[in-house]
C-alpha cells in the first residue's frame, strides 16, 4: 500500500482516546480505572467456547463491566489486527490466542506491555508470563483407546509402546504435517525422542484425519482401537461411549493460550483486570472441568475426579514457534 493511501486512513479513521493506564503497583487505582472505563473489547480465537463465556459472565457481575467478544480463527483475529492497527483504528482491549499467533503478532508489534498483575504470581511452570504475555490456560494432548479392542494388559503405558508391531495399521491419528494437534505431537515427540523414533512410526502405518471430532468417534465405533494426540478438553464431549483417554508415563504434549494487551487499547485498566480475573482460581477452575490444564496452584487439586487424574500429570513439551516451519516440513519427508 503506498503511503499516501495509508495516510488517508489514518485521516478517516476516527480519534481514539486512550485511557492512561493506572500506574505502579497500587491495584485499587486500576480497579477504580478499569469500573470507569465500564467497557471491555476482547479478540478470541476460542470459537463457541461455553467456558470462555462463563468467565466472562463472572467478570462482568463482579465489576460491572460490559464486555463484547469477537470470535473468530486465529488466523482472521490476526489479520483484522494488523488491517485496524495499519488504519490507526484501536479498537480492541484484550487478545485471546493461541501461543504461535500471540508470538506472531508480538513480533510484529501489535501488543503492549500489560502492567503489573497480582495473580501472576500464582501461575505454575512451565507457563510462565512476561511482560506482554500471560498464559490463560492450556491444551492438553494424550491417547485414547477403544476398550473394547485393547485389553488392559496392552494398553500403552509409555509413548514408546506405539511402536509396538501389533499397532502398526491400527493407529488413527491426526495429520503431523499441518497446524494442530498432530503437528503439536510431531513436534514434542522429536524433542523427547529423537528423529529416529518418529521414523519407527511411520512404519506403524498410522491412517491420517483432519477431522478431529469424526476421528474420536471412528475410534468408539471401533474402526481403529487407537486415536493420537487425543485432546483432554474432548473427553467431557464423548461420556457414554466406549473410549479411554491415557496419557503416558513421559508426560502430555501441551499448547497454551494466551492474553494480551492490544496496543494502544482504549480501555487497558479494564484489560488488566480481566487478565487477573482470568488467573482466579474459580476462573480457571471452570477450564480445568472442562479438561483444559490450568495455569495456577491450587486448581488440579479441586477438579472432578476423572479429570484431575489426567491433569495432573507431567507436562511433557509444546511447539516452539521459530522452529514450525521447518518441523512441518520434516514431517512431510517422514510421512509421505
Amino acid at each position: 500500500m503506498r503511503r499516501r493511501d495509508i495516510l488517508g486512513l489514518l485521516a478517516m479513521a476516527p480519534a481514539v482516546v486512550t485511557p492512561a493506564m493506572a500506574q505502579g503497583d497500587d491495584w485499587a487505582k486500576v480497579v477504580e480505572a478499569a469500573k470507569k472505563e465500564g467497557k471491555l473489547v476482547i479478540y478470541t480465537a476460542s470459537i463457541g467456547s461455553p467456558f470462555h463465556k462463563v468467565v466472562i459472565k463472572s467478570f462482568e457481575q463482579k465489576y460491572g463491566i460490559t464486555v463484547e467478544m469477537l470470535e473468530a480463527r486465529a488466523s482472521e483475529v490476526r489479520e483484522r489486527v494488523r488491517v485496524e492497527q495499519a488504519a490507526g483504528r484501536f479498537l480492541g482491549d484484550i487478545h485471546h490466542n493461541g501461543s504461535t499467533t500471540t508470538w506472531l503478532m508480538n513480533r510484529d508489534g501489535n501488543f503492549q506491555p500489560h502492567g503489573f498483575i497480582p495473580n501472576i504470581k500464582s501461575i505454575v511452570p512451565p507457563y510462565g508470563a512476561d511482560d506482554i504475555r500471560v498464559p490463560a490456560e492450556v491444551i492438553s494432548y494424550g491417547l485414547m483407546i477403544n476398550p473394547n479392542m485393547v485389553k488392559p494388559g496392552d494398553e500403552p503405558k509409555s509413548w514408546k509402546d506405539i511402536l509396538d508391531p501389533r499397532w502398526t495399521g491400527k493407529i488413527l491419528s491426526d495429520d503431523y504435517r499441518a497446524l494442530g494437534g498432530g503437528a503439536v505431537f510431531f513436534v514434542v515427540m522429536h524433542d523427547t525422542f529423537g528423529k529416529d523414533f518418529l521414523e519407527k512410526l511411520a512404519t506403524q502405518k498410522p491412517a491420517f484425519s483432519r477431522d478431529i471430532q469424526n476421528s474420536e468417534r471412528r475410534v468408539a465405533r471401533g474402526e481403529y482401537p487407537l486415536y493420537l494426540p487425543f485432546s483432554l478438553q474432548n473427553y467431557n464431549n464423548l461420556k457414554g461411549l466406549p473410549v479411554k483417554p491415557i496419557v503416558p508415563v513421559e508426560g502430555r504434549p501441551y499448547v497454551r493460550f494466551d492474553l494480551t494487551v492490544l496496543k494502544n487499547a482504549p480501555h487497558a485498566n479494564a484489560a488488566r483486570l480481566f487478565m487477573n480475573h482470568y488467573l482466579e482460581p474459580d476462573s480457571q477452575l471452570v477450564f480445568a472441568n472442562a479438561g483444559y490444564n490450568p495455569v495456577v496452584k491450587g486448581v488440579v487439586e479441586k477438579t472432578i475426579e476423572e479429570i484431575r487424574v489426567l491433569l495432573a500429570t507431567k507436562a511433557l513439551g509444546t511447539t516452539v514457534p521459530e522452529r514450525q516451519d521447518a518441523m512441518l516440513e520434516l514431517a512431510k519427508q517422514i510421512f509421505k
